[in-house]
């Protein structure tokens, strides 16, 4: 997960034109950042679950929707940048109030999906451990169910700081793109993993 997210972090950076305070010019060190990172991490919550077991799960699955948020933004920015978008034109609707631009609700709505298929696999054999059961129509079923409905909301939270707050701290419009992205999945992953672990992935 380190490695693949350093990768990711690397060319989604690249393309919004982002630089870390501390890495700078020289994003190289995320791959030895993110790796060491997730091992630490992993290690303090094996401990911790000693006393607390959930705490091993929801560090596993904290880690696999960082994955899943730089999967979800790798290909947000790459769809942007296949199709050379220009969002100020892009046409819009209003729906109780809410700003909605077609277009990001499009590609968000195709980044999340690539990312929520990479979640079910990871957070079934690794996060919950469901190693002796093969994808079935009713787990895949409920899953879509869970994550539909995270779905909703991410869409609505995403396109509710994208198009109806205008970016600050002198973020450009790329930048400000991938921060309603974050900021959605923050609230969705609190959603997905209460779901997975209640209902899709219980033992």
């Amino acid at each position: 997960i380190g490695i693949i997210a350093a990768i990711l972090t690397f060319f989604i950076f690249r393309f919004i034109g982002f630089k870390l305070p501390i890495v700078g010019e020289k994003p190289m060190a995320l791959f030895i950042i993110f790796p060491i990172g997730a091992v630490i991490m992993i290690f303090i919550a094996w401990f911790l679950s000693k006393k607390m077991p959930v705490f091993f799960q929801i560090t596993k699955c904290f880690l696999v929707g960082v994955l899943n948020t730089l999967i979800d933004l790798a290909v947000l920015n790459l769809l942007i940048w296949l199709f050379m978008v220009d969002f100020a034109v892009m046409p819009k609707i209003i729906i109780w109030g809410i700003v909605i631009n077609l277009l990001y609700a499009v590609f968000k709505g195709f980044s999340f999906s690539v990312a929520t298929i990479n979640a079910y696999f990871w957070n079934k054999y690794w996060t919950f451990e469901k190693k002796e059961t093969k994808p079935g129509a009713k787990e895949f079923g409920t899953l879509y169910l869970i994550t539909g409905i995270g779905f909703l909301f991410n869409q609505i939270i995403s396109n509710l700081v994208f198009a109806n707050i205008n970016p600050f701290w002198g973020l450009t419009e790329r930048m400000w793109a991938s921060v309603a992205a974050i900021i959605a999945t923050f609230f969705v992953f609190i959603w997905n993993f209460s779901g997975y672990k209640f209902i899709v992935f219980k033992k």
